[in-house]
């Protein structure tokens, strides 16, 4: 969606096909990283630990990450496994971002329901909620806001 490029990074119906840490050139000004999912993955606990392994030593050791988007389904309630990787993410001062995805799936109504629940569990243990896009692949929702914030840690 981000880039307007269609099968640049690889997608599928089922969770799990990004299993390698995958850099993306933009511009040659900055790179996009797309990193292996670490909940969903339709693998074996071997592999998913390996997943979480390497995930975390991305995320704790690498310097030069000036934010990291966190990818929620948007139709799902709050989601202990993404409360645990915000909780992480937090816990180790990374910057991070929430991306809500597949909002076109929504009525408007059950979107602001399921919205507001994440944002209220959020607040259960966040002072202030990170920043949150609203997306759709599929429409291309949400795209502009996503890449000017991005834009803006080149300004930087």
């Amino acid at each position: 969606m981000l880039t307007g490029k269609k099968g640049l990074a690889k997608t599928s119906s089922t969770p799990g096909k990004t299993q390698t840490i995958n850099h993306f050139d933009i511009d040659g000004k900055w790179y996009l990283v797309d990193l292996p999912g670490y909940g969903y993955a339709r693998v074996s606990k071997s592999e998913r630990s390996r997943f979480h392994g390497f995930i975390t030593e991305y995320i704790t050791k690498r310097e030069t990450i000036y934010s990291l988007g966190v990818l929620i389904d948007s139709r799902l309630s709050p989601q202990q496994i993404d409360l645990d990787f915000i909780e992480f993410l937090g816990s180790n001062q990374v910057p991070f971002f929430l991306v809500l995805t597949k909002t076109d799936k929504l009525k408007p109504a059950e979107l602001k329901i399921n919205l507001e629940n994440y944002q209220n569990k959020l607040l259960e243990t966040w002072e202030q909620i990170p920043p949150m896009f609203l997306t759709s692949a599929t429409e291309k929702e949400g795209k502009d806001e996503l890449l000017a914030y991005l834009h803006s840690f080149l300004k930087k």
